[in-house]
């Protein structure tokens, strides 16, 4: 709890004891003046101005800047009416349980803005430069990339970079929400914002500190909440026009009845001042964006972050989902996975791969080097040339080695057998004789086909994969997820025509999502309803066009989002149909005598605790 809820407690304490006494003395029936000018009038004034002053004064102010109409102004005029009409404790009670339920509205906005908050203190204060054996610290805007930095244990990594010196665990839950610490090790990148284990690590940086992960990711919070949903303008605009109608209304309830229909002046007044207290529109106004504010800050708690609750609710109404392959759902690590020798031993052609491709820095060349195992001796590769588009041949002690595609080996007349695969198939001849295959496939990642089944239970109709990739291969990881429509080799724009067909096919009410995580996503991102990035190893350009940003990479997380979101549409939507629904009631019974104050006030503070504490809801995650 803040300083100044401490005070305002200690105000409705105080308040509370004061409005208890003076009533059980004007109740006593031996203080009859207490109910009367000037007496009571000046006893009730007391604890009235302790707890009221200040939205006495927010009115006064407001009505300074032209801006009458609002809840401040309806509790004044309220309550001065009451206190008009000689109903001194109802217009006490008035201000006393407002203030109340202005307090718990608070509290509930300090505990969403907390959740989101705990990402705000990710930013480092200083970085570690050593100059002449000692280490200095200076502000991460002062440190230019390729710059070395040291982090102490404990302290927060202040920039992106790679280790270079050191071994450490990095604590990434501000960021992911991943509770299990990561390794790092020299040639590991790191990103700003993770706390740093037990071991010093010397890290080259690699970004500026305003291109930094963590930079990115406090701009992108500070922006979240000017992106308001559908239903949150739809309350400021109903707020607008809401107030100064029924302020009107209350002021003609006041005057018409005693003038035209006779009537007792103080009873139609008094009706007036139950109708205003009713009609303040604090349960919609707060409970509405408290409830959003509650699943963005849901959301940041598991290690998403949306950037405004229209993304929110355009999530909850998302129906068809479209995912880039390569970083998306398959690692973009392309590993050896099957060897198949026509001539030798496996250990034999996988020599004759490895040494061919040794100057080459191609993925595919790295996987066959890799899969070697040991050093390649390049004092025995000699005349290597890479064939764009066709493969590379070299000479590999004495002997010519071809390493390649169908068209390297029929434009050199080898007779090779042809191999299906979902991978990529790399051919190798040695002297015109075909040595055998080997099939090297991008892997699947983890959770990939465990998040396309939540999706698909979470209400989810249609999962789509775009990829510029094979149509053999790009069918093999598809069946494998369960994904329900493949669209292959394509180039960035094809993507962007692909997205654009699939929008025309989506109901009206319906929403489409495409999740990727490079440079050439970036342009699908933006078009699509909702566009999803991948936070760690994405793309600072995907990481900016993108809505929702996924901190960790892992896409099972797409549908925890969709249950937030829809949890906090649902939460929404019940404090709306719950607010209007009450107060319509009470103000028809209060135009026409039948509820008094203590109603009106329940109408009022009631209800907006009432909505307050169900938009709470929307912090809580299973």
């Amino acid at each position: 709890m803040t300083k100044n809820h401490k005070k305002m407690l200690v105000r409705i304490i105080v308040t509370f004891i004061l409005f208890v006494v003076l009533m059980i003395f004007s109740h006593s029936g031996n203080y009859p003046w207490m109910s009367q000018f000037p007496g009571g009038f000046v006893l009730f004034l007391i604890p009235y101005l302790i707890i009221g002053y200040d939205i006495i004064w927010k009115a006064a102010r407001n009505i300074r800047n032209g801006q009458v109409f609002d809840e401040n102004f309806l509790m004044m005029i309220a309550t001065f009416a009451a206190f008009g009409v000689g109903e001194y404790s109802e217009g006490l009670a008035v201000m006393l349980f407002y203030q109340v339920g202005e307090l718990f509205q608070s509290y509930a906005v300090e505990r969403s803005r907390n959740s989101i908050a705990d990402m705000m203190n990710i930013c480092p204060e200083y970085a570690n430069i050593e100059e002449d054996g000692q280490l200095k610290q200076v502000d991460p805007d002062e440190v230019e990339p390729g710059a070395i930095i040291v982090i102490k244990p404990g302290e927060r990594i202040p920039l992106d970079g790679v280790v270079t010196e050191g071994e450490s665990m990095i604590d990434t839950a501000a960021l992911t929400g991943e509770s299990v610490p990561r390794r790092a090790v020299p040639g590991d990148e790191v990103i700003s914002g993770c706390v740093n284990g037990s071991g010093t690590l010397k890290v080259q940086v690699t970004k500026m500190f305003e291109d930094s992960t963590v930079s990115k990711i406090l701009e992108l919070v500070e922006n979240a909440s000017s992106k308001k949903a559908k239903l949150e303008n739809f309350i400021t605009r109903f707020a607008k026009y809401y107030t100064p109608v029924v302020t009107i209304g209350a002021a003609i309830l006041a005057v018409i009845p005693p003038l035209f229909l006779g009537g007792d002046w103080s009873d139609w007044i008094q009706r007036a001042c139950i109708f205003l207290v009713i009609s303040c529109p604090c349960a919609l106004v707060i409970s509405v964006p408290l409830g959003f504010f509650g699943g963005i800050g849901a959301a940041s708690r598991i290690g998403v972050l949306v950037k405004g609750s229209n993304y929110l609710e355009a999530v909850a109404e998302m129906t068809t989902i479209v995912f880039d392959k390569t970083g998306t759902l398959t690692k973009g690590e392309f590993k050896v996975t099957d060897i198949i020798p026509a001539q030798g031993t496996k250990e034999e052609l996988l020599h004759l791969a490895a040494f061919a491709e040794g100057y080459s820095t191609h993925p595919i060349s790295n996987s066959i080097k890799e899969a070697y195992g040991r050093p390649v001796d390049m004092t025995k590769v000699e005349e290597a040339k890479e064939m764009a588009g066709h493969g590379i041949s070299a000479r590999v002690e004495g002997r010519l080695v071809l390493a390649g595609n169908s068209k390297l080996m029929e434009e050199n007349g080898v007779a090779y057998t042809p191999v299906k695969s979902s991978g990529t198939v790399v051919y190798v001849a040695a002297d015109g004789i075909f040595m055998g295959t080997i099939v090297i496939s991008d892997t699947v990642k983890e959770g990939a086909k465990e998040a396309i089944r939540e999706m698909k239970r979470v209400g989810v109709k249609k999962c789509v994969m775009l990829t510029g990739d094979r149509k053999e291969a790009a069918q093999a990881v598809a069946d494998e997820l369960g994904i329900d429509q493949v669209h292959a080799e394509l180039l960035p724009g094809d993507k962007v025509d692909q997205v654009e067909k699939l929008l025309k096919e989506q109901p009206p009410k319906e929403r489409l999502a495409f999740v990727g995580d490079g440079i050439n996503d970036a342009p699908v991102l933006t078009r699509a309803d909702v566009g999803i990035a991948m936070g760690s190893m994405g793309s600072d350009a995907a990481i900016e066009a993108a809505d929702v940003v996924l901190m960790d990479d892992d896409v099972r997380k797409i549908a925890s989002i969709v249950r937030i979101s829809r949890r906090t549409l649902k939460i929404v939507k019940q404090n709306i149909v719950f607010a209007l629904a009450v107060k319509a009631i009470v103000l028809l019974m209060g135009a026409f005598g039948a509820a008094n104050m203590w109603e009106a006030v329940f109408a009022d503070v009631g209800v907006s605790v009432i909505a307050i504490l169900n938009s709470m809801r929307a912090l809580k995650i299973k």
